[in-house]
């Protein structure tokens, strides 16, 4: 058998060079002149043999993380796909982004962050006519999994949509402490005199001790949003002060910066591969493409938006130097 012309770095690099598209085609095209330059085909094939799988992402990252601090925040995205009409794992999945249903591809996501980095270290498609699995297995398989690899975060954020109580008992099991926010209708009895909404209960901003239904204690936090909505913060912690909460809730925002950064400079919801395979290792790449922008951009202080930027700017530089479409000289 010949060995592969192409390997993953190949297409990674390519990814994070692409200002826009990235088929198989246009990264054949752009490779730098050598005798055994890749074909399409070559990067076809690269597409469908070898899974780009969360292990490979972890082996990466697993050097970047400070298992031991830090804090691990866990959500969701939706990868848009509004034409896809025969592209295998695509669905109908809700999108923050759209403010409704819409179709694509559900990315879950758990990244690690200390304040400067967001490393992202494991992931899931939610695919559930496939595998059977809901998004909150899958929520508890990247907890197990993050524990199995002896991460301890100072805390689990992870957003409402995942608070039931099943993923409120998870963290605690492992050792860990959590932070969310709860709705205003879930039950807890603040004095012992039976349970009632959290929306009828006097909680302050500092906190509030109740207890949980079907949980326990824990602390409470009130807080009136700018737009005048009142939210609920919750966490397993019965001694964080508002300033920690604080803190920890303005961590929560790096796993939506990372999903941004993933579909605005790694091209993830660009492949147009059918097959569910060639899906899973496109978005293995790009999550990995990103994962090299976001060291540079830890280690040099230049923004992933400036990172793409240079790229592009020396490639117009060149054809400023020489350019190949001029019109012919007037007699």
């Amino acid at each position: 058998m010949n060995a592969s012309r192409c390997c993953d770095f190949d297409y990674i690099d390519y990814l994070i060079a692409s200002p826009r598209t990235v088929t198989c085609t246009e990264a054949a095209r752009v490779q730098p002149p050598r005798p055994d330059a890749p074909a399409h085909d070559a990067f076809n094939r690269l597409r469908d043999r070898a899974e780009s799988d969360p292990e490979t992402l972890w082996n990466e990252a697993q050097p970047l993380v400070h298992r031991g601090g830090g804090v691990l925040v866990v959500d969701d995205a939706t990868l848009d796909k509004p034409y896809a009409q025969k592209i295998d794992p695509v669905g109908w999945h809700w999108s923050g982004k759209h403010r409704a249903v819409v179709r694509g591809i559900n990315l879950i996501s758990p990244v690690w962050s200390d304040g400067d980095r967001i490393i992202p270290c494991d992931y899931r498609l939610y695919d559930k006519g496939r595998d059977g699995l809901t998004k909150n297995d899958h929520f508890r398989d990247l907890l197990a999994t993050a524990a199995e690899r002896g991460s301890c975060p100072r805390c689990l954020l992870f957003d409402m949509w995942y608070a039931s109580l099943e993923n409120l008992k998870a963290a605690p099991a492992l050792g860990w402490t959590w932070l969310t926010q709860l709705k205003a209708n879930r039950n807890v009895n603040p004095d012992g005199r039976g349970l009632r909404p959290l929306s009828t209960v006097e909680v302050s901003a500092a906190g509030t001790v109740v207890h949980l239904e079907g949980y326990g204690l824990i602390k409470v936090f009130r807080i009136v949003a700018p737009d005048g909505d009142t939210e609920y913060w919750a966490t397993s912690d019965l001694e964080m002060d508002e300033l920690t909460r604080l803190a920890f809730a303005e961590q929560v925002w790096a796993v939506e910066e990372y999903h941004r950064g993933l579909k605005q400079y790694c091209g993830v919801e660009r492949s147009q591969a059918r097959g569910r395979h060639a899906q899973r290792n496109y978005i293995g790449r790009a999550i990995r493409a990103l994962l090299r922008l976001e060291w540079h951009r830890y280690t040099t202080g230049v923004s992933w938006a400036e990172a793409k930027a240079r790229i592009i700017r020396e490639a117009v530089r060149s054809y400023l130097a020489r350019p190949l479409y001029v019109l012919p000289h007037n007699a």
